[in-house]
């Protein structure tokens, strides 16, 4: 069954259609190929990676990544310890940050990739502030659960009109850290289903782990999991990693002049 598309990123006078995607990748340990096919054919504006290369010549897979899916390395992978931004060039970066969580001993530790990023044109009046934040969030429940936390309180200091976060929960939808995160965002999913639900794993998908959110403003016109979308196939979306992708479109109003 072929699954109809989301709606193409876009701009126009009022608001402008940008596509999210959230993979996690596992380190392009998986079929390279087959990863970047995918990313290709959901034509995203942004990626949130988790689980991108960080060791030896990290960088060198990263541009690697984003050479291939015609995309930009914007910020992390090691230096966010997984996490990771790939922009098109539609998207203007206005800045970015990566930013270490505190270590919990014995635990592998967590960050963040993060950027401010402006659509709809040059830099100026007009133009639309989107914050991104890719996270990749701790097996262990309560550390998870402190994390997200303090992934809502970075999201809120980008200090942004719209701010999407997206990423490897590690938490169903009715645990503790997802709704602490449903609490103040809102789940794509949830709020705009579209392709499938379950994130994984690839082979039989029954828990959704991974998940996009958005804040209040931020129109969600579809999230999911691209299964039939043209150009993803099956075989590809098992070969890829071990977790399925969530694509979402979002229509981010543009925001009215300041005339004081």
């Amino acid at each position: 069954m072929v699954l109809p598309d989301l709606p193409a990123s876009a701009t126009a006078q009022d608001a402008a259609v940008v596509r999210v995607l959230s993979y996690n990748i596992r380190s392009l340990r998986d079929d390279r190929q087959a990863l970047a096919r995918v990313i290709r054919a959901c034509a995203p504006d942004v990626v949130c990676v988790q689980e991108a290369p960080r060791f030896f010549r990290w960088r060198k897979a990263a541009a690697w990544l984003a050479r291939e899916t015609g995309l930009v390395h914007t910020t992390g992978g090691a230096t966010a310890t997984g996490p990771m931004l790939l922009t098109s060039l539609r998207a203007h970066v206005e800045r970015t940050e990566d930013i270490l969580l505190p270590r919990v001993p014995g635990l592998h530790r967590r960050g963040l990739a993060t950027a401010v990023l402006r659509f709809g044109g040059h830099r100026g009046a007009g133009d639309i502030r989107l914050g991104v934040v890719s996270c990749h969030l701790s097996l262990a429940e309560a550390e998870r659960y402190d994390q997200a936390g303090m992934v809502l309180d970075h999201l809120a200091a980008l200090d942004v009109p719209y701010a999407v976060l997206a990423g490897d929960i590690n938490d169903v939808p009715d645990g503790r850290a997802f709704q602490r995160l449903a609490g103040p965002l809102r789940d794509g999913w949830a709020a705009k289903p579209w392709g499938s639900e379950f994130t994984y794993s690839p082979g039989r998908p029954r828990r959704r782990i991974d998940a996009v959110f958005a804040t209040e403003g931020v129109e969600i016109l579809g999230c999911g999991v691209p299964a039939g979308l043209p150009g993803v196939s099956d075989a590809d979306l098992k070969a890829a990693s071990d977790h399925l992708p969530v694509l979402a479109a979002l229509r981010l109003p543009r925001p009215e002049p300041d005339v004081r």
